[in-house]
């Protein structure tokens, strides 16, 4: 006896909308993105099924495209929740490009007469929605849960199926004998429902360990500027400098401080020392490497590790900060300030990230009483 499409897509609905209530409880209680877009993704996956009911029917005409563009819809939203898992936002038009292009297609097959109008177009996007959302999930880092890895399986064994059935298509039609007996909707049906059963039990690890990825961040990073706070800082700082050490390899480490930022507070206003530091916190993230360290290390000083580089590195590095502050548009015509930098490498202060903030810091006070705005290294 064969499966009934209809009464398959009734039980895909009823697990969808189950799910998508146990989704919307988990997002209330740890507001995670991951959550909340699984939320929409179900609410879009009911939605559409629902639309496949009118198949045949006189509403077919609105139903079959409508169907489409909601599952497409969902598939992209199962891709923007694995990118908040790694703190990646999504932008409206990556998340609508494929259900667009996906109506547009189901428009343009006579959606009245054509069950299967844009089919082509839809089973690639819904394969390209869940190969997308295998790759993020893939490149998450391991976790205490593992549950990441087997919602990647989960993702990647949809994505596959999709693909499939968009070959099959391609080659016979919805009409073939392939295509209609184990690549049907009937059987899609199915294997939807076992994957989302799959990542119900994940949810709730993925979802409690966004939440704490989070309070994390938020624990280690200064909020104005988004840079590593002090405490991060120091703790971070002296764990490179000693691997470093132990490498035999050196670092260099750069204090700089705003010049006269009292002035331009008292001239202009809180605000106006709050975005200068803003923008001399966005030149450092587009001066340095990656793997270099970088900390608000209090009011209008910063500090900045380099692991591996040398004092002469550490003066680009630090003239190309300022040029990049100098360049920067400022609001209302206020000026930014100038920087001074006092720069210490770790093999006159003993590999400490201590003793080389002190250094730092007496060769900042010697850029100041030179004049100001340039950067002096520190001497043994």
């Amino acid at each position: 006896m064969g499966l009934d499409p209809a009464s398959l897509k009734i039980a895909l609905g009823v697990v969808a909308f189950t799910l998508s209530l146990l989704f919307f409880g988990s997002f209330r209680r740890t507001r995670s993105p991951y959550s909340g877009w699984w939320c929409l993704a179900l609410v879009f996956l009911l939605a559409g099924n629902l639309a496949y009911l009118f198949a045949g029917t006189s509403q077919q005409i609105w139903a079959g495209p409508l169907g489409n563009t909601l599952l497409v819809t969902g598939a992209f939203s199962v891709w923007a929740g694995s990118r908040s898992l790694r703190l990646h936002r999504t932008a409206l038009w990556q998340l609508l490009a494929g259900p667009i292009a996906t109506a547009v297609a189901a428009a343009l097959e006579n959606p009245a007469t054509n069950a299967w109008s844009g089919g082509l177009v839809y089973l690639a996007m819904m394969s390209m929605g869940m190969t997308l959302a295998t790759v993020e999930l893939w490149r998450l880092k391991p976790s205490a849960s593992h549950a990441q890895r087997s919602l990647a399986l989960a993702a990647g064994i949809l994505a596959a199926f999709f693909f499939c059935r968009g070959v099959a298509y391609l080659v016979e039609g919805p009409d073939g004998p392939d295509f209609g007996t184990y690549l049907s909707s009937a059987a899609t049906s199915v294997v939807t429902l076992v994957l989302l059963v799959t990542v119900s039990f994940s949810m709730t690890a993925l979802s409690n360990e966004q939440l704490i990825d989070g309070l994390n961040e938020r624990a280690t990073r200064d909020g104005l500027t988004g840079l590593l706070n002090r405490t991060a800082f120091m703790e971070l700082a002296a764990r490179e400098i000693n691997r470093l050490l132990s490498a035999g390899s050196v670092s260099t480490l750069i204090l700089a401080d705003l010049d006269h930022f009292k002035a331009l507070n008292d001239s202009y206003g809180h605000a106006a020392g709050d975005t200068a530091i803003q923008a001399f916190a966005a030149a450092c993230q587009a001066s340095v490497r990656h793997t270099d360290l970088v900390g608000r290390y209090g009011g209008e000083e910063f500090t900045i590790l380099l692991p591996g580089a040398d004092v002469e590195s550490a003066e680009v590095i630090a003239s190309e900060i300022s040029r990049r502050l100098a360049a920067a548009k400022s609001p209302d015509g206020i000026p930014f300030p100038t920087v001074s930098y006092g720069i210490a490498p770790s093999t006159i202060a003993n590999a400490e990230v201590v003793s080389m903030i002190a250094a730092a810091d007496k060769a900042l006070y010697k850029a100041k009483s030179l004049g100001r705005n340039r950067a002096v290294c520190a001497t043994s």
